[in-house]
């Protein structure tokens, strides 16, 4: 019995160790990993051929991720955080993407035995992503899949990005570190390094028209850390600088709902005796607050920074020209 259960945790091992490894191992090199004989390498290989998504190319021994499937246990409470996330995934989503459909299906799935509501619910919320007017764009779905798959071995790509602002088409050979959702744009951003521009850049993935993945591997800087990077946006606009001070001025009309929400982590607000509230914040990039603010319309005045509250003076001149 002892000596089954030891084969077994070797293999379980062996195949952590493969998923700890894209780039592949020898058998040399897992042997001496795992501590076995190379035979005991080749034991391995044949014994988890039918359960595992394990192949062999040249010398090295890789694991298909692609394919690799997970075992997951959680708790009511974890699978509620699920079901959360889900839906604001499904409220904040324009497009069909096929894996998150199936992702979800299977958690529904998956937990029907231990709540057939929560099932109900989790699986309702796969068919409405599914039926949702935003069209399936196979384009995105692809560039998404070699995107995940080059973050996720660390391989370099080749891409072909449209700029917005310059409307031109350019390539980039981009090491892509990080993937974060934007939710006031219902889009995705990658996060990364560009050799070209010689420094981390970020790109919004709906814009990369084509990838190439190449054979060029990377490490993601231990200095890396998407907290850090991302600690002062308002979303996904970071800044090398310092952050910058925002200072609002909310009506009585309105204060109970903004401060009832914690709208960024450094936010600090002052209920004022007539009922208004002051509002402030350090943000990296004061201009991608602007719409969040724009949307509360004459129930905020911006006080501080003076160029986002000269801009907004000019979109009311705007404004008030076309209504007039």
């Amino acid at each position: 019995m002892k000596k089954i259960e030891s084969k077994l945790e070797k293999i379980s091992q062996f195949e952590q160790l493969l998923l700890s490894h894209p780039e592949g191992l020898t058998r040399a090199e897992t042997a001496r990993r795992l501590g076995v004989h190379r035979s005991t390498v080749s034991r391995y290989l044949t014994d988890t051929a039918h359960i595992l998504p394990i192949w062999e190319e040249g010398t090295r021994i890789y694991i298909n991720r692609d394919k690799y499937l997970n075992n997951v246990k959680l708790t009511i409470h974890e699978i509620m955080a699920l079901h959360i996330a889900v839906r604001l995934f499904a409220c904040r989503t324009d497009k069909h993407n096929p894996h998150a459909c199936s992702a979800i299906r299977k958690i529904g799935n998956a937990i029907d035995h231990y709540s057939e509501v929560m099932s109900d619910y989790i699986l309702a919320t796969a068919e409405h992503i599914e039926k949702q007017p935003g069209k399936y764009d196979k384009s995105f779905v692809t560039i998404l899949e070699e995107l995940t798959g080059a973050m996720c071995c660390g391989r370099r790509i080749r891409a072909r990005y449209y700029s917005a602002r310059e409307r031109e088409i350019h390539e980039y050979d981009f090491e892509p570190y990080f993937i974060q959702p934007y939710a006031a744009g219902f889009t995705l951003y990658t996060i990364g390094y560009c050799i070209q521009k010689e420094q981390v850049i970020t790109l919004k993935v709906e814009r990369i028209k084509h990838i190439a993945v190449t054979d060029v591997h990377f490490t993601i800087p231990e200095s890396f850390r998407p907290e850090k990077l991302l600690k002062d946006a308002w979303g996904i606009w970071y800044s090398n600088g310092e952050p910058v001070e925002v200072v609002l001025e909310f009506s009585p009309d309105v204060s109970h709902r903004v401060a009832e929400t914690v709208w960024h982590k450094s936010q600090k607000t002052e209920q004022r005796p007539d009922g208004s509230l002051v509002w402030r914040a350090e943000i990296a990039e004061p201009l991608e607050l602007f719409p969040w603010i724009r949307g509360w319309g004459s129930d905020v005045e911006i006080v501080k920074p003076d160029t986002l509250r000269s801009k907004m003076k000019e979109e009311v001149r705007k404004m008030g020209k076309m209504y007039e």
